[in-house]
């Protein structure tokens, strides 16, 4: 009884640790964060638009491509405001809270989305405009910013996936990436193998065998020897 009362035990320990673990998983997956706007703040992609001051969940979509993309819905989760392309940024050092930056604007006027750090992330989301909303932005904060010249705000989700990213100047020129995103640091060098020296091998066994061979028939000898003197 003891035994199958402990395997009990046993069992719903288990059960309770499936039900929590996905959920555990899923918040680290999609780096799901909520975050709170004091004031109106601009924000590109599929459905750009100037969002009121309130509550926002943020997430990073399952893409079956290798592009970063985002999703900002409303507290509940019951409505997305906007689906949006990012690109990977990387930072020195990671922060065990939310980081939201924004680009600064003429006063009046909602600040302007510009990347996203979920905690203990060095790498970050920098959010791409779209190309004439992008070329606007940097002339009014003289910086590169990343843009698409795919009309997004307009088209489908799915458009995300395959829309180019160039980044533009106060002059509409395009400019390096580079310039608007923080490469990561460079691997440090591999170490050198160690070259293990080994001694020739010799060509072949048998004068061993039969220097063996000689000293076991030396030792019978004088055993037989001894044998006869001690009869």
């Amino acid at each position: 009884m003891t035994m199958l009362k402990g395997l009990g035990i046993g069992l719903c320990i288990t059960v309770l640790c499936l039900l929590v673990a996905p959920n555990a998983k899923a918040d680290q997956f999609d780096r799901k964060t909520v975050v709170t706007f004091s004031g109106p703040v601009e924000v590109p992609g599929v459905g750009a638009q100037i969002l009121p001051a309130g509550t926002y969940i943020f997430k990073v979509l399952d893409s079956p491509s290798d592009r970063h993309i985002v999703q900002i819905s409303n507290q509940e989760e019951t409505h997305v405001f906007t689906t949006i392309l990012a690109i990977p940024n990387y930072r020195l050092k990671a922060t065990n809270k939310t980081v939201i930056t924004f680009r600064e604007r003429p006063a009046g006027q909602p600040e302007a989305l510009r990347a996203w750090f979920y905690p203990g992330r060095e790498w970050g989301e920098q959010f791409v405009y779209e190309r004439p909303r992008a070329i606007q932005l940097a002339k009014e904060t003289n910086e590169p910013v990343l843009a698409t010249p795919v009309a997004l705000s307009a088209a489908p989700v799915e458009a995300l996936t395959t829309a180019p990213v160039e980044a533009v100047g106060p002059a509409g020129e395009t400019v390096e990436t580079a310039q608007v995103v923080e490469a990561p640091p460079a691997p440090a060098p591999a170490a050198q193998p160690v070259l293990v020296a080994s001694l020739p091998k010799t060509a072949s066994y048998l004068p061993l065998i039969g220097l063996g061979g000689i000293l076991a028939l030396g030792c019978g000898f004088v055993l037989l020897g001894f044998s006869k003197r001690t009869a």
